[in-house]
């Protein structure tokens, strides 16, 4: 077998083989490393979930960590409102409906206040609705901001979002982040909660086991492949001195 280990066929053989294995051990590190991601992102809303809600004026907007249950008390501007396109929702397309509320504190925060359903074409915004007026108590989870892709960054109706991205929403210049609503007194009424993202690093893991296992196929495969080689080769030898005896 090392005869044939050294014959120019077999060295770009290896020499495949070896890249395959080094690029499906990658790609399983890759995969291992964003199931770590999302364990640990998991963890986080989890957490979030069974601690009680912080008012948002104890602490400071910028060391909020994502996912933290918060709560404020404000008056909600409509005037600003707008629509973050393209939020699909138990399968059916939709928006989010993004308000400012501005607190006793002089924060003004935004709040998506819920999600509803897409109607009429997308070439125009659609009537959304109107917050309570007066004071209202809102709790939600603190999320970051997101960032609007080039493609969606103009051409929009007015009233219409990419993303809840600073740089897209109205007499917004800079925003730490925003809440996403749970509930609120008094009640949002027309709008679903957008609820929690159901996070789940299991596919992730199955991918990076079958990296493995596709690394693993190429080694045995090249083994099978040069010792078959190597047996038709003794064979052949044995034929031709059979032959000349």
């Amino acid at each position: 077998m090392l005869a044939l280990l050294r014959t120019r066929r077999w060295i770009g053989f290896t020499a495949l083989v070896i890249f395959l294995i080094a690029a499906f051990g990658f790609l399983s590190h890759w995969q291992w490393q964003r199931a770590d991601e999302k364990r640990l992102q998991r963890l986080s809303v989890e957490h979030s979930a069974e601690g009680s809600s912080i008012p948002l004026e104890s602490r400071g907007v910028d060391t909020i960590p994502e996912w933290e249950s918060v709560t404020t008390v404000g008056t909600f501007d409509p005037s600003k409102q707008v629509l973050a396109r393209q939020r699909p929702l138990a399968g059916a397309n939709g928006y989010w409906v993004l308000t400012p509320i501005s607190t006793a504190d002089g924060l003004d925060i935004w709040v998506n206040r819920g999600w509803m359903a897409a109607t009429g074409p997308a070439i125009t915004t659609p009537e959304s609705p109107l917050p309570p007026t007066g004071e209202v108590e809102v709790t939600g989870w603190w999320r970051l901001p997101e960032q609007v892709s080039e493609s969606s960054r103009t051409g929009l109706p007015e009233g219409m979002v990419g993303a809840v991205d600073p740089s897209v929403l109205p007499d917004t210049t800079t925003m730490t982040g925003y809440i996403q609503l749970l509930e609120s007194t008094p009640e949002m009424t027309g709008l679903v909660p957008v609820p929690r993202p159901t996070i789940d690093e299991g596919q992730n893991i199955s991918y990076a086991v079958q990296w493995l296992l596709f690394a693993a196929v190429g080694i045995i495969g090249w083994f099978i492949f040069l010792r078959r080689e190597a047996i038709e080769d003794l064979e052949r030898e044995s034929v031709r001195e059979g032959a000349s005896s």
